[in-house]
């Protein structure tokens, strides 16, 4: 059919279906953070423009976390259907792992959520701070358990091959979850996650006081407030996610070097190595076309030494090669908007300085473009390490092509058509209820999901939203 294979429809499923879930998982850590901060400071200072952006973003989060229990639970069936030789091979890993996260982060969110959602008027001010609090930490909890599962898939230790089955089985814990590569990528996704949130707040409050400026008058206290703690969030974060970049890279190059090789669009290993800004790698010819490079930089950033060598991808058999093609140009998209993120922060500061952080229309223009950037560059990144593992699931252990069900062609066709369709009727709609909601400024004596709707319970669907997150880790 068209030249497609079962395995290619696949992976390009399971890709589909993270590409689009992976953005909520994100967008809810990262904002469950932004509501504890929020919440917190109105305890402290008692302004209650906190409490209206508390209120505000609230509901947007409602809206997420509904998005990203639809997204995700498809996926949990498709370890079954599409990736069943992967699921019991490497079950007695992975599976523990999402028992784990419900034991841990499940209970956290799940008991906690339906406090701070619908009880703030409900229950008192510590409490209900204390529930904020717990749901942003099951968040984070959940993303580790996540990232422990995947980075094992990269970096896998402590495990041992049953002969009879090829199963891999446990010998270690601590080794599994705190494998090599397990803290540099923690600590990498949990800064993506505040930022994607950070220049999403910032778009926000830019559109709002573009259009105050429009119609002559002064944004709200509100919004001044959101798009300053937005530019704060991404002046700092934004240079030390680079920071922590560089240091995954370093770990990538120790324990990855194929997918270096590959994203960098290198052929044959060399000292003193160029950077290429620029190239289209040509796998069948082994060659990167029109090159445009600065000399001995590719040694200096992936080694911090000139003399350091970069490995080519001749260095490794044809079978066991990336697919450079997409990952040089995924890698590239995620440094440029980091770099731009970077550059927007440090501006914000200068205008800051100046007293003008409200009073740029350049400024609030270029952040209102930047809006999608941290969710772009997420998910280049999440191709970038994913494609970059092929053509493995389990790195140089277990070969994608030997992970599949032996599943016939039609039917892998079938159902991708209908994930597309549905999934992209799901998210109009989604996303339409979300523009709507940030087309309304916030303002004083802000209403929150409690207002119209005081009994609704958040326990069911936790565990969906739960499970679909562990499976967002496992991306192909």
């Amino acid at each position: 059919m068209f030249g497609l294979s079962a395995l290619f429809l696949a992976r390009f499923q399971f890709a589909f279906t993270v590409g689009f879930h992976i953005v909520f998982p994100a967008f809810s850590i990262g904002l469950a953070a932004y509501l504890a901060v929020l919440e917190g400071l109105w305890l402290k200072t008692g302004r209650s423009a906190y409490l209206d952006l508390f209120k505000y973003w609230l509901k947007v989060f409602s809206i997420v976390f509904a998005m990203g229990v639809v997204s995700g639970l498809v996926m949990s069936y498709e370890f079954g259907t599409n990736w069943s030789v992967f699921a019991q091979k490497a079950g007695p890993i992975t599976g523990p792992m999402l028992a784990y996260e419900v034991m841990t982060a499940f209970f956290l969110e799940a008991g906690f959520l339906g406090v701070m959602m619908f009880g703030l008027n409900r229950v008192g001010r510590g409490l209900h701070f204390a529930a904020t609090c717990m749901v942003s930490l099951g968040t984070l909890i959940s993303m580790s358990w996540i990232l422990a599962s995947n980075s094992w898939m990269q970096t896998p230790r402590g495990y041992r091959i049953d002969p009879a089955t090829g199963r891999f089985l446990p010998d270690n814990w601590w080794a599994i979850v705190f494998n090599p590569s397990f803290p540099y990528r923690l600590v990498h996704m949990g800064l993506a996650a505040f930022l994607c949130v950070a220049f999403v707040v910032a778009g926000v409050g830019a559109w709002h006081l573009l259009k105050a400026r429009r119609e002559g008058r002064q944004a709200s206290e509100q919004v001044r407030l959101m798009f300053s703690m937005a530019m704060w969030m991404a002046a700092i974060v934004a240079p030390v996610q680079i920071l922590a970049g560089d240091t995954q890279g370093l770990n990538t190059l120790e324990y990855q070097p194929a997918k270096i090789a590959a994203l960098e669009g290198d052929w044959t290993s060399e000292s003193r190595a160029p950077e290429l800004l620029f190239g289209i790698p040509d796998m069948q010819n082994e060659t990167t076309h029109f090159k445009i490079q600065i000399p001995w930089l590719g040694s200096l950033i992936l080694t911090h030494s000139l003399e350091g060598k970069v490995p080519g991808m001749k260095d490794f058999p044809k079978e066991d090669r990336p697919y450079s093609p997409l990952i040089f140009f995924t890698f590239r998209i995620m440094v440029a908007l980091g770099m731009l993120m970077f550059l927007l922060g440090l501006w914000s500061l200068f205008e800051r300085w100046k007293g003008r952080l409200y009073d740029t229309p350049l400024l609030h223009r270029l952040a209102l473009l930047m809006t999608p950037a941290g969710f772009i560059a997420l998910l280049c990144g999440w191709i970038t390490t994913e494609v970059g593992r092929q053509p493995f699931t389990v790195y140089g252990l277990l070969r994608t092509e030997d992970s599949v069900s032996p599943i016939a062609l039609p039917s892998m066709a079938t159902s991708m058509v209908a994930f597309v369709v549905i999934y992209f009727i799901v998210f109009t709609g989604g996303l339409t209820i979300l523009m709507r909601t940030f087309a309304e400024e916030p303002h004083p004596g802000q209403s929150g999901p409690d207002s119209n709707k005081p009994h609704m319970a958040s326990g069911t669907t936790q565990v969906s939203h739960s499970s679909s997150q562990h499976d967002a880790g496992l991306a192909e």
